[in-house]
Formats: structure tokens, sequence, C-alpha cells
């Protein structure tokens, strides 16, 4: 059997560390995982640890991987390509915190550069290298459905093409940058607009890749971990009696990453434990200032 390769991106702490951990013990001996982060030491440190781990089975290596550099991310899909002939498992999870205590506006070039320009550089590079059969998934939220914006905006995310979603991500950073992003309806957490961003960027790619991918049983796919207690979470949300640690919420993640069959109404959507999760559905935007209260 081919050797399986997988990589996965933010992966030195969090829940991707934890994907880590996890397709490395459940991967086989000859397969390789990749994890990647934008620190050279902590994704020397992150690797180690995995490959030391008593359930590790399969190879574990280390890259330095900025994905708002796209240049980096295309030039890391080629390397793999040359070497290994493509990719099987691809899981997108970078991610730049954000805190309440600064304003917003101070921390959204680098939010959006990295949760969304990564997204999308991830999709453009690695979904044309990914082999029959592979896994192409990005970490999303279940924020990132469309009823969580303004309807105002809905018709610039339902049905874009990945271009068009970029575009339109420019726009809103533009717009928040000449403090007329509210009266245009984008919401104040930068969380929201990313995340809708995010998934529209997955259906767009999927609509583009549809029926080969059901021919040859790949899955592109949005997947929402639930609430995760991270340092990064932690400001943003008040209850975290229910929340998940990272290695709780990437078992579902992982169960849909190594299925054998790809369930087809996963496809191209966001999907939450397994389920995927209606496009349309959300919050009334009069609540979401209540969210980011809280």
């Amino acid at each position: 059997m081919t050797a399986r390769i997988a990589l996965v991106t933010g992966a030195n702490q969090g829940i991707g560390f934890a994907l880590v951990e996890g397709l490395a013990a459940r991967m086989g001996p000859n397969d390789l995982v990749l994890l990647t982060g934008r620190h050279d030491q902590r994704v020397a440190d992150a690797t180690a640890l995995v490959a030391k781990a008593p359930d590790t089975r399969s190879r574990v290596e280390g890259r330095t991987l900025d994905v708002s550099d796209a240049q980096a991310v295309a030039t890391l899909a080629a390397e793999l390509k040359e070497s290994h002939g493509g990719v099987d498992i691809v899981v997108s999870n970078a991610a730049a915190r954000i805190t309440p205590e600064r304003p917003q506006s101070e921390q959204a070039d680098e939010f959006i550069n990295v949760a969304n320009g990564g997204t999308h550089a991830m999709l453009g590079s690695f979904g044309p290298i990914l082999r029959p059969g592979g896994r192409l998934i990005v970490v999303a939220s279940s924020l990132g459905t469309l009823g969580h914006l303004d309807p105002r905006l809905h018709p610039r995310f339902d049905g874009a093409s990945l271009e068009e979603v970029e575009e339109v991500v420019e726009s809103w950073r533009a717009a928040i940058h000449a403090g007329t992003a509210e009266e245009l309806g984008w919401p104040q957490w930068l969380n929201l607009p990313s995340k809708v961003a995010q998934v529209a960027a997955v259906r767009a790619v999927a609509a583009q890749r549809r029926e080969r991918d059901a021919e040859e049983g790949t899955l592109v796919a949005a997947v929402c971990p639930g609430l995760v207690d991270t340092p990064a979470s932690r400001p943003w949300f008040g209850d975290f009696s229910q929340a998940r640690t990272p290695a709780q919420a990437a078992e579902p993640i992982l169960d849909l990453v190594l299925a054998d069959r790809v369930d087809p109404a996963t496809y191209g959507e966001l999907v939450r434990f397994g389920k995927p999760l209606a496009w349309q559905s959300g919050m009334p935007p009069e609540y979401q200032n209540q969210l980011l209260a809280k």
C-alpha cells in the first residue's frame, strides 16, 4: 500500500497539535504526518513530543510554514508533489489570536492574513495536489454559517467563487480600516466574518471539484470542533462548562478524515460532530454584540 502523507497547519499547540497526535496514532508506520507552524523552535518541540509519544505509529516530521505567505505555501506544496507525488490529508487549522483588550482594527490584518489568507493559500496550492480519495479540511466554527451576518452581506458570499470570496474579504478589511465596517453591516467581532469567509471559500472550491471528487471518494469540507477550552477562546466566552479539550475536539474530526467512505451530505459543507450544518443557519445580527460582550 502506498504511504499516505498528512499535513496539519497551526499544529504546534491546541487542536492542531491534538490532530497531529491523533493522525500519528491512527495512521500506519509507513505513513508520514507533517506538523507545521510559524515558529521553528515550537515546531521542533511539538514534533519531538509527538514522535516519542507511546501511541505514535507513523513517522512525524516538522516543517516551518507561515500560511499567510502564499508563496511559502505554494513552495511546500510543490516540494511535496515532487517528493511524494501529492498529499492525502490536509488540515488547514492555522489562526492568529485576537484579544478584547486591544481594538480589533489594530489586530485585523494579522488575523485576516492568517485565518483567511492562509485558508485561501492552502486551498489554492494543496487542492491541486490532493490525491484521489484524499481529504482537504478547513477547521472553522459554527459561527461560519451565513446567518451570522447581516442579510445585506449574504449575496456577497452565497455562491461566490474563491476569487470573489477573496475580494469580499479585502473589501471588509478596507472597511475596517476606513471605519465604515459597522455601517455596512459587518459585525464588530472579527471572528464572525472571518469564519463565514472560510466556509464560503471551502464551498467555492468544492463546487468546482464536486463531480470528480464524488467519483474518487475525495472529501473537501470545513469542520466545526465545537467550543474548545484554549487560551485563544477564553477571553471571548464566559461559560466553559460544556467545552471540550483539544484532544476531545479532535476526535470527530479524525473520524471524518480517516473514514473509509465519504458521506455525500458532508461534501463542501461545514461539518460538526459528523453532521453538516445548514449554510443559511445562524444567529440574528441583533444578538451578535451580546455574544461579543460575553
